[in-house]
């Protein structure tokens, strides 16, 4: 048998993590706003038009933040087309999805939800077609209590209260040929300084994110961040991460490795960052955001009607092997907490997302929405810096990949350890846990998700992957131990007498 011994420190840490690493996404692209979030014609809807299942569903998975309205969708959106009364607003032909945008959901709508789903607004501002004028006055009408014709413009709409959206996008994905409003590398760090320099003159306490490459693999890529940052350095806070992952060539094992490359990706970025600060003689370190991050390739090649409204694209349908990867990915991101503040699930609702439904029909999780929601609800605190030793395997793409992947986390308010761990292999795995500095700390529940076939997927009618209560690690004189099933997905919580 297999096996995995990871060694912890109660004083050896990584960092606290930042709530807001459990965001997602909501873009204004396929039925992610209409019929997802929004459908004031559904049973479930409430007195906003809002769908009470699926805010249930939001809430339980803790979600903290949500980026919005996009995306590929931002870099042509003109925000004052989505507040006022709805029935002036345009009508509009969106370039970037091919379909009509109605406008009758837009920012004041935005906030209102994010109140209700418990959630703050990560907003992005167009800077594909846009310009820093356009940006700096949504802030305005955004944030600024009143008595300024923006501000007053937001009042005249029925929200009184400024929204005090603390963090902006600026822009989305700038170094894609497919962006509106595309830009080199200059291009965007000219105008991303001067925008994010004019947005923190209106409201010096919002926070600012650069776009970084689109994907780690763009020829673009670092030589854009390189030359981004060292325009924009001093006015920005965050830089943007974007990567999906997909297993067309049908390999189990190479595809949950993809996390590899993720983590890889970061330690890319932050070197980066780093590179710009040591160059600028800065005191200022740059964090990272990777606010569009999933897997992605069930829904590839689906076609839709052109210029029609809110249209089924991009509704990926989740399987088994997908929750093995993105749990995975969170534990990816958990473990580089301390330079990772803002990650963002892309996305929340029927495109590529944890969460489907049917117009005017049911809400249901996807396989993906398990591990996600677990992870937000248990993942909060300190990461512990882990040694782990164990089996590996090499993919086609891959080298020393640990049959086994953990992170551990330590929330001292509740004085709960939890382990989570991804069983990558088809065979059982035994698992060791030398908890050094948590005496007094046993185990008090043992999540598994595993049992099923790799595709097997959840569906309006049956939803057969789930979550189930396994048998408690045994205790050890200086640890616990338990045997983790194949091709599994666990959450051990160990919780001080």
């Amino acid at each position: 048998m297999n096996k995995t011994r990871v060694i912890l420190d109660r004083d050896f840490t990584v960092g606290k993590t930042d709530e807001r690493i459990f965001g997602s996404f909501i873009e204004h692209l396929g039925r992610a706003v209409y019929g997802g979030i929004f459908e004031p014609t559904h049973p479930a809807a409430d007195e906003d038009g809002f769908r009470t299942d699926v805010l249930e569903l939001v809430k339980e998975a803790k979600v903290p933040i949500v980026r919005y309205p996009g995306g590929n969708f931002v870099s042509g959106y003109n925000w004052r087309d989505g507040v006022g009364p709805v029935e002036d607003r345009p009508r509009r032909l969106e370039l970037a999805w091919g379909s009509t945008e109605p406008n009758t959901f837009g920012t004041n709508e935005f906030m209102k939800w994010c109140k209700k789903a418990g959630c703050e607004p990560l907003m992005a501002v167009n800077l594909g077609t846009g310009t820093p004028e356009e940006a700096r006055a949504l802030v305005e009408y955004c944030n600024h209590k009143g008595g300024t014709y923006y501000s007053d413009l937001r009042i005249q709409h029925g929200a009184t209260q400024p929204h005090k959206v603390k963090t902006w996008c600026l822009g989305n994905e700038m170094d894609g040929p497919w962006q509106m409003g595309h830009k080199t590398a200059e291009e965007y760090g000219r105008v991303a300084c001067e925008t994010a320099k004019l947005m923190k003159w209106t409201d010096p306490s919002v926070e600012t994110v650069l776009c970084g490459s689109s994907a780690w693999g763009m020829s673009t890529f670092g030589t854009w961040e390189a030359t981004a940052l060292d325009l924009a350095y001093d006015h920005v806070d965050y830089i943007s991460l974007h990567t999906y992952y997909n297993n067309h060539e049908k390999n189990l094992k190479n595809f949950l490795a993809r996390s590899m490359d993720m983590e890889a990706f970061i330690l890319s970025v932050i070197a980066a960052c780093d590179f710009v600060k040591g160059k600028k003689h800065s005191k200022k370190t740059i964090n990272l955001s990777f606010d569009e991050w999933n897997v992605w390739y069930h829904s590839n090649g689906a076609k839709f009607e052109k210029w029609s409204e809110a249209p089924h694209i991009l509704e990926d349908v989740y399987d088994f092997a997908d929750v093995l990867l993105v749990g995975c990915m969170l534990n990816v991101l958990l473990r580089h907490c301390d330079r990772v503040k803002i990650a963002c699930l892309a996305q929340l609702v029927n495109v590529i997302a944890p969460i489907m439904t049917e117009n005017g029909g049911k809400a249901w999780k996807q396989t993906i929405f398990h591990p996600y929601a677990l992870t937000s609800q248990y993942g909060r605190g300190t990461v512990l810096q882990a040694k782990t030793e164990g089996s590996k395997y090499d993919s086609k793409d891959y080298t020393d990949v640990s049959d086994v992947d953990t992170v551990c986390v330590f929330n001292e308010e509740k004085q709960e350890l939890c382990i989570f761990a991804v069983n990558r292999s088809e065979e059982e795995n035994t698992l060791f846990v030398k908890t050094g500095g948590f005496e007094g700390f046993t185990p008090v529940e043992h999540i598994v998700i595993a049992g099923f076939e790799t595709d097997c997927t959840n569906t309006a009618h049956a939803q057969p992957v789930q979550p189930t209560a396994t048998a408690l690690p045994q205790t050890e004189t200086d640890g616990i131990s338990t045997v983790l099933r194949p091709l599994s997905w666990n959450l051990i919580r160990l919780s001080k007498n």
